[in-house]
């Protein structure tokens, strides 16, 4: 399914792409070691990964935008400006339905795919900006949009380790798409919101160990202790079964090393998007072996899905405190008895 494609895509691009931080000059707006900003005169100066920017001030803010990745859709319906997007790729797998309803409307055009994008039909639309994650085998595509005169912005928030780096992103979006202040507002009640819920987690004496993600082929891409996930379960309170790798990425390992790590793990989280144990079964018979499939508990992150389209991919990439309330929840359910999932899906 899509949204386990993407889970394993951005899996597979974390072991490739890692890059050394860069250090910033303290006048640099810092949203993280891969991305700051600053204006300087009447120009914005942008930097993303190995990316530089230098924006005329005199062409922000953007108002029309085409967005090639679901991870950067969130940004924009958490600061509720759907209607700067004039075009989206695949858009059968975006879960917004006021952004479904505006391309139903035909105020968004869809243009292409993941395997091949529209070039005519971008051009045509004369968007002020493409945002996408940076992609090797588009560079052809690339280069071609740019000499027509179009902007590629290459944001890959999905190469953040701590979560609150990705909902920090609302400041970019917020700065070029005219939206400051309320990008600000709103990164600081996300972050206000995810301290006090890592505060409130510290207050269990349990520390359950948990074990994530799956198989795909005969590896398991088991995250590495620094990584994204990893910052949750430790977040939420939860002893991670990698927790001493020093890795950023995720490490391929066999399902061997993963069940010799996992003997005691209580919970099993990111479980792929499957509807049920049966059916994960079906898919790797090894599964009946670990102690978290047959006795633990194990989440999904199906919770909120619209046929082909997974929120968590969506808006849970800027919600990180939702994401860490839902841990929290299944880590330590005495401490929000009367909260009910938004992201996560127990699989039975």
């Amino acid at each position: 399914m899509k949204s386990s494609f993407l889970f394993f895509l951005a899996i597979f691009l974390l072991l490739e792409c890692t890059k050394e931080p860069t250090p910033a000059p303290a006048d640099w707006q810092i949203v993280s070691d891969n991305v700051q900003f600053k204006e300087e005169g009447d120009v914005l100066r942008l930097k993303s990964g190995r990316f530089s920017y230098e924006i005329p001030a005199s062409r922000l803010p953007f108002r029309r935008a085409i967005l090639l990745n679901a991870s950067l859709v969130g940004f924009f319906t958490e600061l509720g400006i759907e209607e700067k997007i004039i075009g989206i790729s695949s858009p059968e797998y975006i879960f917004s339905h006021k952004i479904q309803r505006l391309i139903h409307q035909g105020k968004i055009k869809s243009v292409g795919n993941e395997q091949k994008y529209d070039v005519e039909k971008i051009i045509a639309l004369k968007p002020d900006a493409i945002f996408t994650n940076y992609v090797a085998s588009f560079g052809n595509t690339y280069d071609l949009l740019k000499k027509n005169g179009i902007e590629i912005v290459f944001l890959d928030e999905y190469l953040e380790e701590d979560p609150l780096a990705k909902s920090k992103y609302l400041l970019v979006f917020g700065k070029l798409l005219g939206r400051e202040r309320e990008s600000a507002s709103r990164f600081s009640e996300i972050q206000n919101s995810y301290n006090a819920l890592k505060t409130l987690a510290q207050k269990s004496e349990t520390r359950p160990l948990v074990l994530a993600n799956e198989m795909y082929g005969n590896q398991w891409f088991l995250p590495g202790g620094k990584t994204n996930l990893a910052r949750f379960i430790s977040d939420a309170n939860g002893q991670y079964i990698n927790s001493e790798n020093g890795e950023v990425i995720a490490v391929p390992m066999s399902f061997e090393e993963v069940f010799a790590k996992s003997q005691k793990a209580e919970y099993w989280v990111n479980v792929g998007n499957h509807r049920s144990k049966k059916e994960l079964l079906q898919i790797n018979p090894n599964y009946a072996k670990l102690k978290a499939y047959n006795e633990g508990k194990m989440y999904t992150v199906a919770g909120r899905e619209d046929r082909k389209a997974n929120d968590f991919f969506e808006s849970g990439v800027v919600r990180a405190d939702l994401v860490l309330k839902d841990y929290i929840r299944i880590f330590h359910p005495e401490l929000l008895p009367d909260y009910n999932l938004t992201y996560l899906k127990e699989l039975k």
